[in-house]
């Protein structure tokens, strides 16, 4: 066996770091072109690339069933974390049956204060993205309704976009629910709650000196009147069309009882989920049928305000399918690239420039900001990054949740503060605000950068790798 696969090796032709880097070269120029310019959708992209890769593999004398193997080991390693991508979906869909959610997202617009403006709406922006796990609907549906109070109150539109932009990314990076936050886990080999934590130490501070900031400058703000006739709209809708319980918060504590004790991720959300549904049906008078639709589909609200049922109308497992479509074909394609040989290739000549902590960390934070410039998608910003160093960090007896937390925060965050993105194309649609008049404003975005980056050059918060299955919560 041992001859046969030394055989082997010897028939296939050792790549130079040029021929390695030109599957990445042709899919940075195809989502330059393919993304940027024509809109097309990553999954086909990313198959182009894989298969562009697959011809290289075979100038090389590789054969394709050694490919394929590459393929399915790459996904193999990320199937648990695909799996609670699923749960999530689940999660999402009967939270929001429950009435758990509206419950949350009711209570935090009646946080709302006239006098501080942009600090509330970065607030309120946090707890609904935190709640939803979605950044989008939370900006699409509370930040057009936050931009016209300022407008009515005479608040510049760029820090008020800014404060929206800043709160509804970080509650979506600390939202179990959110794709992003269960997508770097994914690619980094961490697992999602041990990596959401990790992020407490760099996104918090990076939100609370936002929030600093917002509440010095918007106190130049407070003299004006505030018309509240949206956010009543909203807040009456939900509380006409939920009834509300203490009890609904049970689902919320059995995922964070699972999460705090180191008890295993999918039994807990299928528990929360579960209770959820009970709860739906006690509480909202829902039929089985339709609590098992809002698992899998998601929940479809009919409440006649076209915000609120933008807001709510979320998740279900089919919500996750088009992430994980994604992370499928991504993985094709690193899968490929791996086994090839052209990723390591290009690892012993990144190794060269890693030799410290703190040089490893930048060269991440490089790695993921350059890749979101270059092809404007969170989550290829995270994926070929966390693909390529993953390695690297495992060697350096790195705990996988550094590297999730930095690619995370330094790609993914860091997109929509990119003009041609198609974050930053949405956010400048939906608010009307130019890109680069809220980015100055979205401190929590890129601040989190800036500490990550202190935290490699001192090492502090740079956890150690404790064991080898790194999926497991408590690593």
């Amino acid at each position: 066996m041992e001859k046969k696969i030394n055989n082997e090796i010897k028939k296939t032709k050792e790549p130079g770091i040029v021929i390695a880097l030109t599957p990445l070269i042709f899919m940075f120029l195809l989502f330059g072109i393919g993304y940027g310019i024509y809109e097309i959708q990553p999954p086909v992209l990313l198959i182009t690339a894989a298969f562009m890769t697959g011809c290289l593999g075979l100038f090389l004398r590789f054969k394709w069933k050694d490919m394929e193997r590459g393929i399915v080991d790459s996904i193999h390693k990320a199937m648990p974390a695909i799996l609670i991508m699923l749960c999530v979906g689940v999660l999402i869909g009967s939270w929001i049956a429950s009435g758990t959610i509206p419950m949350i997202i009711y209570y935090g617009l009646k946080l709302i204060s006239p006098q501080f403006f942009l600090v509330t709406a970065c607030f309120v922006c946090t707890v609904t993205s935190l709640a939803t796990g979605t950044s989008w609907g939370t900006i699409g549906t509370l930040g057009v309704a936050f931009i016209g109070i300022a407008m009515g109150l005479g608040i510049p539109l760029g820090p008020a976009a800014g404060a929206i932009v800043a709160g509804a990314y970080f509650g979506d990076k600390m939202s179990p629910f959110s794709d992003i936050a269960n997508l770097a886990p994914i690619t980094a080999g961490s697992n999602l709650f041990d990596h959401i934590k990790h992020m407490l130490w760099s996104a918090t501070p990076a939100w609370l000196l936002g929030l600093m900031i917002y509440f010095i400058v918007g106190l130049r703000y407070g003299g004006g009147k505030i018309e509240l006739k949206d956010m009543t709209i909203i807040t009456q809708t939900i509380k006409e069309n939920f009834n509300f319980n203490i009890l609904l918060l049970l689902p919320m504590v059995i995922v964070f009882y699972f999460a705090f004790t180191k008890k295993p991720t999918i039994p807990g959300m299928l528990l929360s989920s579960f209770i959820a549904g009970i709860l739906a049906i006690i509480f909202q008078k829902a039929s089985i049928p339709e609590v098992a639709a809002a698992m899998n589909t998601g929940y479809q609200a009919h409440t006649g305000v076209e915000e609120v049922d933008k807001l709510i109308s979320q998740g279900g497992m089919m919500s996750m399918m088009g992430v994980q479509l994604v992370a499928f074909t991504a993985f094709s394609f690193g899968g490929i690239l791996q086994r090839i040989g052209l990723l390591s290739v290009i690892l012993n000549r990144v190794m060269k420039f890693t030799n410290k902590v703190w040089s490893l960390v930048l060269t991440t934070i490089c790695s993921s900001i350059v890749t979101a410039l270059l092809t404007a998608s969170s989550y290829l910003s995270m994926i070929l990054p966390g693909e390529l160093l993953s390695p690297i960090y495992k060697k350096k007896g790195l705990a996988a949740k550094n590297l999730s937390r930095i690619v995370e925060e330094s790609g993914a965050i860091m997109v929509p503060l990119i003009p041609w993105s198609m974050a930053g194309v949405f956010i400048t649609g939906i608010l009307g605000v130019p890109t680069l008049s809220y980015l100055p404003w979205a401190i929590m975005n890129y601040v989190s950068v800036v500490i990550l980056a202190i935290y490699g050059f001192t090492g502090f918060t740079m956890a150690p790798k404790i064991r080898e299955d790194e999926t497991q919560i408590g690593s």
